[in-house]
C-alpha cells in the first residue's frame, strides 16, 4: 500500500537499473513500487538454473569497479560487505585469434607493456602512453560526462575539458578502429584494444576512439568476478532496495502510463498494470521506466509526439546476440574464465552484425565471439566433474528475429549458429569431442530479447555507442513531452553495461533534486528534506 505522506514513485522493470533506482529513490524519501513483468528479477542480468548448473544469463564482466563501489556507498554499504569479489589475473582472459596460438592476457601496466613488447617491438612504450592518456580520459569521463544530466552547459566548458578540448575532439571524431590502427600493427594487439566496442553494443569502425577508456578499466583496473555469480550482485540490489522500503512485484506488467493535463502541461498520473488477479491502476507522482525506451515511448505512453518516430527511424539499435548456456562433462582447462575467439580478418564479422543495408539476414552471425567458463573460478556454478559455459555470438538486431530454446522451439538458424561456435571452440582448443560432452543446453536469440525484454529490434545490450548516440546526443533521461516521466537503464544515458545502469539510477536522483553537478554524489546518500517530486 502506498504511503501518501511521501511522493510516490513507480519504477518499471526490476533489472539492474530498476533495482538500483528503486533503492536510491526509497533511500531519498520516496514511496517506491516496482513492477516487473517477468517471474524473476534481474532482467538481462538474470540467472538460469538446471540440473545443478547455474548460468549468469547476460553480464559476466565486472569492469569499472569504482562505479560499483560508489553505488554501494550511496546505499550505506560497500562491495566487500555485500559480495565476495575475486580478481581474475591468471590470466584475466585468453585470446584465440585465427592462425595464432592462444594468448593469455594478465592485467596491470607492467604485464600489458611486457605482452605488447613481446608481440611487437616498440609497442610496450606505445601502450604505456596510450593507457596513461586513456586513464586521464577515463577520469574526465567520471567527473564530467557520466554522472550528469547535461542540464547546464557549464559541465561542457569546465577548465578540465577546455584544457583537453583538442584531444577530445580528435578522440570523438576518430573511430576506435582507426585510432588503434595508427599506433599498433599486430592484429592481436589491435583486436585486444578494439574489442571493447562489443561491450558498448557497437563495432570498432563506428565507435568513437574516446571509448578506448574501456581499455583502461579492463587492462589497468583489471577484471573481477563475484563468487556465486552475478546473481549475487542482483540479489544484493534487491535486498538493499527492499530494506530501504521499496515494494517489488514480479509477474506484473505495466500496460499503460496515464497522464493528466494537455499539451505542454501534461504530467504522469499513474499506470495500469496487470497481474494474476487482473488489471489494476496505481497513482504516482514520478514514473521511472527502466524498460526499453522505444517500448515505453511507443507502447506505454499513448501519445504520438512522445513516440518520436523520426528519432527511432535513424537510431542504431546496436547488436543482438545468440546466447548458449551449456553444461559440459569433464574439465576444460583449455578455456580461461573469459575467452575471446577472433577471426584473423574480422571486418566481415562486424559487417554481418552491422550490415550496410537495413535488412539484415536472419542467419547472419559473427565468427568472432566470447565464451565464459565461470566454473574455472567458481565451483558452485556446476556439479563436480562438469563445466559451466556461456557462449555469446554477436548477431544483427532485427524485429521478429530468430528464437532460442529457452522459451520456444529453437529455430534452425539458432541451432546452426551455436553448432558452428562449438565446432570452432573445439578446433581452436583441440577438444575434439566438445559437442559430444554437452549434457545440458539452452539458447536465447534475437526474438527472445524482443519477447522477454520488449527490446527494440531484439537488441541484446542497448543502443550502440556511436558518436550520435553518446553523452548528451543519446537523449535526455527526462521525457520532453510528459512531466514526471524519466528513463534509466541501457537504452538511455549514459549507456550500456552494469556500471552505466547504476550511474543512470543515480542520475535520476540528481534530476529530481535539480542537482546540476557533473561528478558522483557525496556518499552515503542523505534523504532530501523534501524530494522535488514535481521538478523536471
Amino acid at each position: 500500500m502506498q504511503d501518501h505522506t511521501k511522493p510516490n514513485a513507480i519504477v518499471i522493470g526490476a533489472g539492474v537499473a530498476g533495482l538500483a533506482t528503486a533503492g536510491l529513490l526509497a533511500r531519498d524519501g520516496y514511496d517506491v513500487t516496482v513492477f516487473e513483468k517477468e517471474p524473476r528479477i534481474g532482467g538481462r542480468a538474470g540467472v538460469l538454473e538446471d540440473q545443478g548448473f547455474r548460468w549468469d544469463m547476460g553480464p559476466s564482466w565486472w569492469l569499472m569497479p569504482g562505479a560499483f563501489e560508489h553505488f554501494y556507498e550511496l546505499m550505506g554499504t560497500t562491495v566487500a560487505h555485500e559480495l565476495d569479489l575475486v580478481t581474475l589475473n591468471d590470466p584475466a582472459f585468453r585470446m584465440f585469434t585465427e592462425g595464432f596460438p592462444p594468448l593469455d592476457v594478465s592485467t596491470g601496466p607492467a604485464n600489458i607493456m611486457a605482452l605488447f613488447e613481446q608481440l611487437e617491438p616498440g609497442a610496450g612504450a606505445a601502450v604505456e602512453n596510450y593507457l596513461t592518456e586513456m586513464g586521464t580520459d577515463y577520469g574526465l569521463a567520471i567527473q564530467q560526462f557520466l554522472y550528469t544530466n547535461f542540464t547546464e552547459l557549464r559541465g561542457l566548458t569546465s577548465p578540465e575539458i577546455m584544457r583537453r578540448l583538442r584531444r577530445l575532439a580528435q578522440k570523438l571524431t576518430r573511430t576506435l578502429e582507426s585510432d588503434v590502427a595508427t599506433q599498433f600493427s599486430d592484429v592481436r594487439l589491435r583486436q585486444l584494444l578494439t574489442y571493447a566496442a562489443v561491450f558498448l553494443s557497437s563495432a570498432p569502425n563506428i565507435t568513437p576512439a574516446f571509448y578506448g577508456i574501456m581499455n583502461y578499466t579492463t587492462l589497468v583496473e583489471g577484471v573481477a568476478y563475484p563468487m556465486g555469480g552475478f546473481s549475487t550482485f542482483v540479489d544484493s540490489l534487491y535486498r538493499l532496495a527492499v530494506d530501504a522500503g521499496a515494494r517489488i512485484h514480479t509477474e506484473t506488467a505495466v500496460e499503460r502510463i496515464h497522464h493528466t493535463g494537455s499539451h505542454r502541461r501534461r504530467r504522469v498520473a499513474g499506470v495500469t498494470y496487470r497481474n494474476a488477479t487482473g488489471q489494476h491502476r496505481l497513482m504516482a507522482d514520478v514514473i521511472v521506466s527502466c524498460a526499453d525506451r522505444h517500448h515505453t515511448e511507443t507502447q506505454l505512453v499513448w501519445d504520438a509526439r512522445s513516440a518520436r518516430p523520426k528519432y527511432w527511424q535513424r537510431a542504431n539499435p546496436g547488436m543482438s546476440a545468440v546466447l548458449a548456456y551449456l553444461g559440459v562433462e569433464g574439465d576444460l582447462p583449455e578455456l580461461a574464465h573469459h575467452s575471446l575467439f577472433f577471426s584473423a580478418d574480422w571486418d566481415a564479422d562486424f559487417d554481418a552484425v552491422f550490415p550496410p543495408s537495413d535488412r539484415p539476414e536472419r542467419s547472419a552471425f559473427s565468427k568472432s565471439f566470447y565464451v565464459s567458463r565461470a566454473s574455472a573460478t567458481d565451483p558452485s556454478v556446476a556439479p563436480e566433474g562438469y563445466e559451466n559455459l556461456l557462449i555469446l555470438v554477436p548477431v544483427p538486431s532485427m524485429t521478429n528475429g530468430i528464437l532460442g530454446s529457452l522459451n520456444h522451439s529453437e529455430d534452425p538458424e539458432t541451432t546452426a549458429i551455436v553448432d558452428q561456435a562449438v565446432a570452432l571452440i573445439a578446433q581452436r582448443t583441440g577438444v575434439a569431442d566438445l559437442a559430444e560432452r554437452v549434457v545440458v543446453k539452452y539458447t536465447m536469440a534475437t526474438g527472445d530479447f524482443q519477447d522477454m525484454f520488449n527490446a527494440w529490434q531484439g537488441n541484446a545490450l542497448g543502443l550502440a555507442h556511436t558518436l550520435e548516440q553518446s553523452a548528451f546526443f543519446r537523449g535526455s533521461n527526462a521525457s520532453k513531452y510528459l512531466g514526471g516521466l524519466y528513463f534509466a537503464g541501457a537504452t538511455t544515458v549514459p549507456g550500456v553495461g552494469l556500471p552505466m545502469c547504476l550511474i543512470s539510477a543515480e542520475n535520476i536522483v540528481k534530476r529530481l533534486r535539480n542537482d546540476t553537478t557533473t561528478s558522483p554524489m557525496p556518499t552515503p546518500l542523505q534523504p532530501s528534506a523534501a524530494p522535488a517530486a514535481h521538478n523536471r
